[in-house]
């Protein structure tokens, strides 16, 4: 059978070997072994199946079976279990060889990719390889959780499966990079990144997901990915409570700090003076945030902050007092929430501005 001729280039010498074996009772020696794993390692790389060799291998032991000393089946079972345990050794240290080496270019195409650092060209090559049309457009989605996670981590396995399980056949990434999970998939499929997050979510105990904006072609993938990673940074800072935030709605935010020495002097200038109160600024600052997160309703307010309304009101009045804006006039609404928001990305007052 053709089949078994292409297998028997990698039992070369096992049968004369067997009969040696047998001719005297002995056990094989270091030189047969090692030949038996290399061949083995060999019979991996050509990229044969393990059930087939061993097959093979019981095939030849049958053939030297009614050549071998009568009674001396047991040293014949004895060779074979020896020939052929060191012929899978073989087998198997070169397929975890290829597999180390598949994982060090999946990382090493990774990182390439989320940050921008190999030639565009090249990069959209290997993409193919793990599955990415760089051509297209991709969305970066990353999630964070209260501890660090890395690839085959029973988690990120679960998450993975679930995903290709839900979107068979989509050109989906899943992976790890610092701790975190990051799922990259075509920009015109959100419904991947939703449930990548869904289940990103469930899976940390309340982590949070962020997901980065579209964006074409291999460089887009490393904008989304930063947006996603800033867009987590913002939630830190802000404070922001939603699971899964979407970079796209934050926008507001990094235009604010673009001229940071700008914002700086807007955040002490309005918000200075809160500094001569009682306790200093920052239950200033926290009123002033429950305030405009609960759309400038009193009692919403003062339920976040477990104050009384009255409480709150005295809050608001001594904040009018000290800086002459009115928390609750229009006019001087947006300035106070400016500030307020600039003081919280800048952390303000606990850090000098």
């Amino acid at each position: 059978m053709a089949e078994w001729a292409a297998l028997d280039e990698h039992v070369a010498g096992y049968g004369e070997v067997l009969v040696s074996a047998c001719a005297t009772g002995r056990r094989l020696n270091r030189a047969e072994l090692d030949s038996r794993r290399e061949l083995g390692q060999r019979a991996a790389e050509a990229g044969f199946a393990l059930r087939g060799l061993v097959r093979h291998h019981l095939a030849v032991a049958q053939e030297v079976l009614p050549t071998v000393p009568a009674g001396a089946a047991g040293s014949l079972l004895a060779a074979v279990q020896q020939a052929v345990d060191a012929f899978a050794e073989g087998y198997e240290r070169s397929q975890h060889h290829a597999v180390r080496q598949e994982e060090a270019a999946r990382r090493e195409f990774i990182d390439d990719l989320l940050y921008g650092r190999s030639d565009l060209g090249r990069l959209a090559e290997r993409a193919e390889r793990f599955g990415l049309r760089l051509s297209r457009a991709h969305a970066v989605a990353v999630a964070s959780g209260p501890e660090p996670y890395g690839d085959g981590y029973p988690m990120a396995r679960g998450i993975e499966s679930a995903l290709l399980t839900r979107f068979t056949g989509r050109q989906i990434l899943l992976t790890t990079k610092d701790g975190r999970l990051i799922c990259v998939a075509p920009g015109d499929q959100p419904d991947v990144l939703a449930f990548f997050a869904k289940q990103a979510y469930a899976a940390t105990d309340g982590g949070k997901v962020a997901i980065g904006r579209s964006h074409p072609g291999a460089g887009g993938v490393v904008h989304s990915y930063e947006e996603a990673l800033n867009a987590l940074d913002l939630a830190e800072r802000m404070g922001l409570d939603a699971p899964v935030l979407h970079a796209a709605d934050l926008l507001v935010y990094p235009v604010l700090t673009r001229d940071r020495q700008a914002m700086a002097e807007l955040v002490e200038s309005v918000l200075g003076p809160l500094r001569k109160g009682r306790g200093g600024a920052r239950s200033f600052i926290d009123t002033l945030t429950a305030y405009f997160d609960s759309g400038c309703v009193a009692t919403e307010a003062a339920r976040r902050l477990s104050l009384s309304v009255r409480a709150l009101t005295y809050r608001l009045e001594r904040i009018h007092s000290l800086t002459g804006a009115d928390p609750a006039d229009p006019v001087n609404r947006y300035t106070l929430q400016t500030a307020v928001i600039g003081a919280r990305l800048l952390g303000w007052p606990d850090t000098e501005a």
